[in-house]
């Protein structure tokens, strides 16, 4: 899939706009503050969660509007140039192929050509999301069956160096663009938590079988998330192994599970939430879980984690993080994800930038990007959609 056209009513600092981009890069320049990043962020919310920033649905409407916006979207199938097998050897190999079970579930046939998808919130209440898909209500999970994106912004910068909580939901979004379930399987684990939190905060008389009724949803929704993260670590893991070095650091990913091995996961998790409400009470919060796990990334030649390398090797790893994550995406459910790539260009010098942009242009996918200066995207073929961004207004360059 690939945005063909993307429309945006009083969102941010844009009170109408529309964008037809084309198939391959998407390239948006201009001053700092003139909303460059807030059309990437209106993409990043045609998928499930709350985008790039994590703001708020009031945070996003326009300040000088009536409260509510709207993101709407023409996506068009865009088939892939090739197998894109090219610089990934080995990745035909039995033992990649045994990590997945089979690709998730294809769209129905009505992807095969155009559909409309869209997003937003209303005046009367600007927390209340809704989403459309052909016209019609679904719901904000139900997004990942059409659309995969994957985004680097600044401020992901910090992501090796800070909680655990942000490498999880970074993680989480990996997940999801290879297997659309994990939504809905994160949503139900969030809920499921949060109402088991209430019920345990300062009451001592908590009806028990309402309490294991959370614990067992919990507990199903929980193993499932792990077990996909384990899945998608596992095959990106492979990936990055049998990849040749190049100018962008390689990493190592393991993952940090919660401390439950038993062959029967979803019991033994269900039984370790029902030993700890005593706990978990005290504490406010689960003390087992998937939700306590966390992505360990090393800095694969020299055998250093992620968090301790110096700035510009955290970023690196991040992007070749990204980079292999939307091959193996493309590989495995055979459409490139949407990558969103906010402000990456400006940290590369000329040789690494020819580096990115060759790299990207091998995904097959759409790739928009933001910079302040034209001459950075200078590299990249002349049938790119180049659009200038100033104050709130679009314009082809």
């Amino acid at each position: 899939m690939r945005i063909a056209r993307l429309s945006l009513s009083q969102f941010r600092n844009h009170a109408d706009a529309v964008i037809a981009p084309g198939p391959g890069f998407v390239i948006l320049t201009g001053e700092n503050g003139a909303g460059k990043t807030n059309i990437l962020e209106a993409v990043s919310l045609l998928t499930p969660g709350r985008g790039l920033r994590g703001a708020t649905l009031s945070e996003m409407a326009r300040s000088q509007g009536d409260g509510g916006f709207a993101v709407a979207a023409q996506l068009q199938t865009h088939d892939l140039p090739s197998r894109l097998r090219e610089g990934i050897k080995g990745w035909e190999s039995t033992e990649s192929a045994a990590l997945y079970e089979g690709p998730p579930p294809a769209p129905p046939a009505s992807a095969r050509g155009e559909i409309d998808i869209g997003t937003g919130t209303a005046a009367a209440a600007p927390e209340r999301r809704h989403v459309r898909i052909n016209g019609a209500a679904a719901s904000a999970t139900s997004l990942a069956e059409w659309l995969s994106v994957l985004w680097l912004t600044p401020a992901m910068d910090r992501l090796f160096s800070e909680a655990a909580s942000g490498r999880r939901r970074f993680l989480d979004r990996l997940v999801l663009a290879l297997e659309p379930s994990h939504a809905t399987h994160a949503a139900r684990y969030e809920a499921a938590m949060r109402a088991r939190n209430k019920l345990l905060a300062g009451r001592d008389d908590a009806d028990p079988a309402w309490l294991g009724a959370l614990e067992a949803a919990m507990a199903e929704h929980g193993v499932a998330l792990g077990e996909a993260r384990e899945r998608t670590v596992a095959a990106l893991s492979h990936l990055l192994a049998v990849q040749p070095d190049g100018p962008f650091a390689r990493a190592t990913v393991t993952l940090d599970k919660w401390s439950l091995s038993q062959a029967d996961a979803q019991s033994a998790l269900q039984a370790a939430l029902q030993r700890g409400r005593t706990a978990d009470a005290g504490a406010g919060r689960a003390l087992v879980g998937p939700h306590r796990s966390d992505l360990i990334v090393v800095h694969a030649a020299k055998g250093v984690a992620a968090g301790q390398c110096s700035t510009g090797e955290q970023k690196a790893l991040l992007l070749g993080l990204v980079l292999a994550h939307a091959e193996l995406v493309a590989e495995r459910v055979g459409r490139p994800p949407i990558l969103l790539l906010d402000e990456v260009a400006a940290h590369l010098d000329p040789t690494r930038r020819g580096a990115l942009f060759e790299r990207l242009r091998r995904t097959g996918g759409q790739v928009w990007m933001t910079g302040t200066e034209a001459a950075l995207f200078e590299g990249i073929a002349a049938d790119a959609t180049r659009l200038v961004v100033t104050d709130g207004s679009i314009r082809s360059a």
